[in-house]
C-alpha cells in the first residue's frame, strides 16, 4: 500500500507522519513530500522523534511535485488549516485524508513549552496514525514504541 503525507515544509508534522507510520507498520510504503519545502528537519522533530528510538535525522524535506507521478493508495494532509493553506495534491490517489495537526514550529514560548508541544503533536500524530493503521489500513501486526500504547485499548 503507498501512503503520501502531506504538509507545507515536510520539516516537523508530515515527517514525524511518516516515521511514526513506518514504524507502526513497516510493510507500507510510506513517504512525505510538501507544497513549499523547508531547507531541513526542524531540530526539535528530530530530537522528539529520537526519544521514541526513531531516527529522521538523515531526511531530508522533499517537494510534492517529485510524487505526482505514482499512484497512491492513500494522500493523507496533515496541516492546520487554521493557520496554513493545505496542500492540495493533483496527482493519482484512490483516497483523500486530513488530519489537522497544529504546526508544533510555530509555537511561541519558553523553550521548555516548545520542546512540550513537539512533544505533544508527535504524539498526537502518533495515535491517529496508529488508529489509521488499526482501522483503515487493515494490517495484523500493529506496533508501537516505548510507552505510546499505554491506555490504548487493543
Amino acid at each position: 500500500m503507498n501512503i503520501l503525507i502531506l504538509c507545507t515544509g515536510n520539516s516537523c508534522r508530515s515527517q514525524m507522519a511518516e516515521a511514526w507510520l513506518k514504524q507502526i507498520n513497516p510493510s507500507l510504503s510510506v513517504y512525505s513530500a510538501g507544497t513549499f519545502p523547508a531547507k531541513e528537519i526542524h531540530p526539535l522533530a528530530i530530537r522528539v522523534m529520537r526519544e521514541n528510538g526513531i531516527d529522521i535525522s538523515a531526511n531530508k524535506p522533499k517537494q510534492v511535485d517529485e510524487f505526482l507521478d505514482k499512484d497512491w493508495d492513500y494522500v493523507i494532509s496533515v496541516c492546520d488549516n487554521a493557520k496554513e493553506t493545505c496542500p492540495c495534491f493533483t496527482g493519482d490517489a484512490k483516497n483523500f485524508l486530513h488530519y489537522s495537526f497544529e504546526d508544533p514550529s510555530k509555537a511561541e514560548g519558553e523553550k521548555e513549552f516548545i520542546w512540550e508541544e513537539f512533544r505533544r503533536i508527535s504524539l498526537e500524530i502518533n495515535h491517529i496514525f496508529f488508529f489509521l493503521n488499526e482501522k483503515v489500513f487493515g494490517k495484523e501486526g500493529i506496533i508501537c514504541t516505548k510507552n505510546e500504547c499505554e491506555g490504548f485499548e487493543q
